[in-house]
C-alpha cells in the first residue's frame, strides 16, 4: 500500500503542467522529498505544496515553463544523496528543492559542494549543522532550523506553567538533537532542570522500555518525536496508563499527528509546543495561504490545514519563484544572477518576513501553541505566544552560542548555562 501511494504521489507530481515536454525555455526543478518512512505523510504534503506554489504563477517564470521531477527518499542520507545525484546527472535539473529530514540536510550540504553551479533550496530539514558548520555557498534555507523552532517554548512552560523539572524523550538523530537543544537552552536559562534524558532511534516503534523508566518526580515530559514515531509513542503511553503532563517538540503536534486515526492523540490536549506557525494565526498572509491550500485540494486528499512539512516546501518554492523572477530566469554563469537574487531576498511568506544571514540561514518568527479540541473532531492548536526575529544563535553572540557545543545527546548543561559558562 505504501509503495502504491508513493507511486501515485510521484506520478501526480510528475504530471504538473509543463513537465510533459522538455523544451527550450524550460527550467527544471528537482523535488527531493521523503515519501517513505516516519515522515511519508508530511512528504506527501510537501509535494502538494510545491504544486500549490507553482500554480500561482501558472508554472511559468520569466517566460519559461517550469518542469518538476520528484525524487522520493526514505529519510536516510545515503538514499538522499543517491536520488539527488540522479536528479542532477540523469534528470538534468537546474536546481533542487529539498530535503525533508535533518540528517538528509547535512548530507545535502556536502553534496551541494560537488555541484557549485546549481542551487539547492532546503525543503524543511532542520538540523543546525546544515547551515552552521562549513555551509555550502549554493545551499539556502528559508525555514528556521530546529533549534530556532524550539526557542520560546522553554521559557513559556517555566514562566506561564510553572513546570521546572522535566524528563525528555527525543529522536536519536540530528534533528532530534537540534530541536531539543533550542528548547533546552531556553528552558535552562529560565530556571528549569532536565532530570533525565531518553533517546529513541528514528523509526523504532517500541517505546515500552523508555515508558517504564520515566521518573515520577517531574512536572512534565518533553517529547521530541514526530510522524509515526509520535503516534506509536502516544498509543503506548496511553496504554500504560501514564498521565504526566507533556511538552511537545516542533513536530510532535503537527497536522500529521493531530489528524491521525485513534484516540491516543487525545492525551496531547493542553500540551504546549512551538514551531514556525500557528494554525489559528489571524495574519492575512497566513489565512490567505490556508484558504489557498484548502481550496486547492479535495478535503480527502489533504490535511485540514497545511502541515509543517507542507509549509516548508511551499516557502522554499516561493523563494525559488521570487529568486528566478528577480534574475529574469537567467541561470547562466553558474546561476550567478539567481544566487545573487536569493542572497538579497527578503521573503514575504505566509508566516511573516524571512531574511537570510551570512550562512544563508533564515531568521524569522517562532510561535508557541497549545493543543486543543478542534471543531471538526480532530485536535488542533491555538497560539499562546510568539517570538519574532529569532536568529540562528538564539539571541546570543556567536561565541556564546558556540560555547554550548553542537547538538548532541549531552548538549546543554543547565547549571553551566545558567552560570554563564
Amino acid at each position: 500500500m505504501r509503495k502504491s501511494l508513493l507511486g501515485a504521489v510521484a506520478v501526480a507530481a510528475l504530471m504538473l503542467p509543463g513537465s510533459a515536454l522538455a523544451q527550450s525555455g524550460t527550467i527544471k526543478i528537482g523535488i527531493l522529498v521523503a515519501l517513505e518512512g516516519a515522515f511519508a505523510a508530511g512528504g506527501q504534503d510537501g509535494v502538494r505544496n510545491v504544486e500549490l506554489a507553482l500554480k500561482q504563477v501558472n508554472h511559468t517564470i520569466a517566460g519559461k515553463k517550469i518542469e518538476t521531477v520528484v525524487a522520493p527518499t526514505d529519510t536516510k542520507p545515503d538514499t538522499t544523496v543517491r536520488m539527488a545525484r540522479k536528479l542532477v546527472e540523469q534528470d538534468k535539473v537546474d536546481l533542487i528543492i529539498g530535503p525533508l529530514s535533518g540528517s538528509e540536510g547535512i548530507a545535502m550540504r556536502d553534496f551541494a559542494k560537488t555541484i557549485p553551479d546549481k542551487v539547492v533550496i532546503n525543503g524543511i530539514s532542520g538540523a543546525l549543522e546544515t547551515t552552521w558548520v562549513d555551509p555550502a555557498p549554493n545551499f539556502y534555507r528559508f525555514n528556521l532550523d530546529g533549534s530556532q523552532w524550539g526557542f520560546g517554548l522553554g521559557s513559556y512552560v517555566v514562566k506561564k506553567k510553572g513546570w521546572k523539572r522535566v524528563a525528555t524523550i527525543a529522536a536519536d538523530y540530528s534533528f532530534g538533537y537540534t530541536n531539543f537543544m533550542g528548547f533546552a537552552v531556553d528552558f535552562c536559562k529560565s530556571g528549569g532542570d532536565i532530570v533525565q534524558r531518553f533517546w529513541q532511534p528514528l523509526g523504532q516503534s517500541d517505546f515500552g522500555g523508555i515508558i517504564a523508566q520515566l521518573p515520577d518526580n517531574v512536572d512534565a515530559i518533553y517529547l521530541g518525536l514526530g510522524g509515526t514515531d509520535a503516534i506509536n509513542f502516544l498509543n503506548q503511553y496511553q496504554q500504560a496508563g501514564e498521565k504526566t503532563r507533556l511538552i511537545g517538540g516542533t513536530i510532535m503536534a503537527d497536522q500529521t499527528v493531530l489528524t491521525a486515526k485513534g484516540k491516543a492523540k487525545d492525551v496531547l490536549k493542553g500540551t504546549p509546543t512551538s514551531g514556525p506557525f500557528a494554525t489559528d494565526n489571524t495574519d492575512p498572509a497566513w489565512t490567505a495561504y490556508v484558504k489557498l491550500y484548502q481550496e486547492g485540494f479535495p478535503a480527502k486528499d489533504r490535511f485540514p490545514s497545511p502541515s509543517l512539512f507542507g509549509l516548508g516546501y511551499y516557502t522554499a518554492t516561493l523563494a525559488a519563484i521570487k529568486g528566478l523572477q528577480a534574475a529574469g530566469g537567467d541561470l547562466s554563469n553558474g546561476q550567478a544572477k539567481f544566487k545573487e537574487a536569493l542572497n538579497k531576498l527578503q521573503l514575504d511568506s505566509p508566516v511573516g518576513k524571512i531574511t537570510l544571514n551570512e550562512n544563508r540561514q533564515a531568521t524569522g518568527t517562532v510561535f508557541v501553541n497549545e493543543v486543543v479540541d478542534g471543531p471538526d473532531g480532530n485536535m488542533t492548536s491555538k497560539m499562546v505566544a510568539k517570538t519574532e526575529n529569532v536568529n540562528q544563535t538564539l539571541g546570543m553572540t556567536t561565541a556564546q552560542f558556540k560555547a554550548i557545543g553542537l547538538p548532541a545527546r549531552d548538549a546543554v548543561d543547565c547549571a553551566k548555562l545558567r552560570a554563564g559558562g
